[in-house]
């Protein structure tokens, strides 16, 4: 199984996006190098077929996502979208628009709050996604593992308060 680390803050960025464009579907880029994104970058949802079930990336945002990859030393790992009251995985339009050297990263929006985040990658042969670990990395180079909405529940329950302290970090 393949690994895609999200840096301090991107995954906080991430869900912070999809809260706010709740109940439509927020989108955006994901940039960094070697399998480790530095930092998302927020685009516009373009679609016409209405934002609350899809999203849209404009060829002007790709090529925009790209330059400011590029000038920061880094490259266009992939993309990430939020899917409001469904689950972090992918849909049948998310197979038919995908390419097979990004990563995808998807958060569950639920009635505003965000949820489970998971990473997929599109088979060479376009068939399927495969899951792909996604892992949080702190800025001093620990891996940290993204908890799932179980892992979250149970951690609130054994260690009340834990959870949050840790999520700050």
């Amino acid at each position: 199984m393949m690994a895609l680390a999200l840096q301090g803050g991107v995954a906080d960025a991430i869900r912070r996006h999809g809260s706010e464009t709740y109940p439509n579907e927020c989108c955006g880029a994901l940039i960094g190098r070697d399998g480790v994104v530095s930092s998302s970058y927020a685009l516009p949802n373009t679609t016409e077929e209405g934002p609350r079930r899809r999203f849209r990336v404009r060829p002007q945002d790709y090529r925009d996502a790209e330059r400011r990859a590029g000038d920061s030393g880094a490259e266009l790992l992939g993309f990430y979208h939020s899917h409001p009251d469904h689950p972090a995985r992918p849909s049948q339009y998310d197979l038919d628009h995908a390419w097979p050297f990004f990563s995808y990263v998807i958060v569950a929006v639920r009635e505003g709050v965000p949820q489970d985040m998971t990473s997929w990658r599109l088979r060479d042969d376009r068939s399927a996604f495969d899951q792909e670990k996604l892992v949080a990395v702190s800025t001093d180079g620990v891996e940290q593992q993204q908890a799932s909405n179980e892992d979250r529940r149970a951690a609130t329950t054994e260690r009340p308060g834990k959870l949050l302290e840790e999520d700050r970090q």
